[in-house]
């Protein structure tokens, strides 16, 4: 269970990279207490930033600039690539369009998703978004280190929970599916305005893990501990913010629990993070666990 906590830790994950590869990891030092920091990260807080993660600043940052210029374009220009049930709820959303415990937030977004059984349906789509982001979708680095990253984190917090290395791989999630979610939302539009509209309203994830690359000059992400209070995930360039989420609560027996988390932008300036969501396999059964 979540603690009242009054800031978020950080935790440097490079012991956990370098010997990610090996399931017989957890008999290393450094490993070891990459291990014990995510357990209690999972247990107190669930949410922690990652360093020491890998991937190159200028990776990072050269995603959220494309980010930043799709959401300049011109709204007719934005709606070529718009979601709609035909592709399979992948692309662009409108501002306040995305509704969150019936109620639209203020942001606009992008979806795409790993290809599935499915994907024929969805060729279109994919095509129309390879043109729109080309620099970030042709740099397959980008979706392989996250994917890489996301998968030797689960194995750290499978360790944590007293499992093997590969407890959460198989048929559980050794083909995990992601989400990978760019997200804009607008600054305050008045100068005298003290409070902006909530850009994403209280909600925690449902899926397994997720990795925010955010913009490094605005603080708008704030988790809420067990005291009702709400703590800034104050941006740390060259980190990203990491969460668990429902469905890694479902397979810890709740013993981690996901955290409650909103994001309100108070600044001036146009605010973009780009979102990856680890999940299960797309057709696992989420159900605890024995570990």
């Amino acid at each position: 269970m979540t603690t009242s906590f009054k800031s978020i830790p950080v935790i440097d994950v490079g012991p956990l990279v370098v010997k990610g590869d090996d399931l017989n990891m957890g008999q290393d030092a450094g490993v070891g207490e990459v291990v014990k920091q995510l357990n209690q990260a999972c247990r107190e807080t669930g949410f922690f930033y990652v360093k020491g993660h890998g991937v190159p600043e200028s990776l990072i940052k050269e995603v959220r600039d494309v980010t930043h210029k799709f959401f300049e374009l011109p709204y007719d220009e934005k709606l070529k690539i718009k979601m709609t049930p035909a592709t399979g709820y992948r692309g662009y959303q409108k501002i306040e369009e995305n509704i969150t415990k019936g109620v639209p937030d203020l942001q606009e977004a992008v979806d795409a998703t790993r290809p599935c059984k499915l994907q024929s349906i969805y060729e279109g789509v994919y095509q129309t978004l390879h043109r729109q982001f080309s620099c970030v979708l042709e740099n397959i680095q980008y979706f392989l280190r996250h994917f890489y990253l996301s998968r030797k984190i689960m194995r750290g917090i499978a360790l944590a929970l007293g499992g093997s290395a590969d407890k959460f791989e198989g048929e559980r999630g050794g083909d995990a599916f992601w989400v990978m979610r760019l997200v804009g939302y607008p600054g305050i539009s008045t100068p005298n305005c003290q409070n902006n509209d909530i850009g994403c309203g209280i909600h925690t994830d449902y899926g397994l893990l997720t990795l925010i690359n955010q913009d490094d000059d605005i603080t708008a992400l704030e988790v809420r501990n067990l005291s009702g209070e709400w703590i800034p995930a104050t941006p740390i360039p060259g980190t990203f913010v990491c969460n668990i989420g429902d469905m890694l609560k479902i397979w810890s027996n709740g013993l981690y629990e996901a955290t409650l988390h909103r994001v309100i932008n108070n600044s001036p300036k146009y605010r973009v993070c780009v979102a990856y969501f680890y999940e299960p396999n797309f057709d696992t059964i989420v159900e605890p666990l024995e570990m």
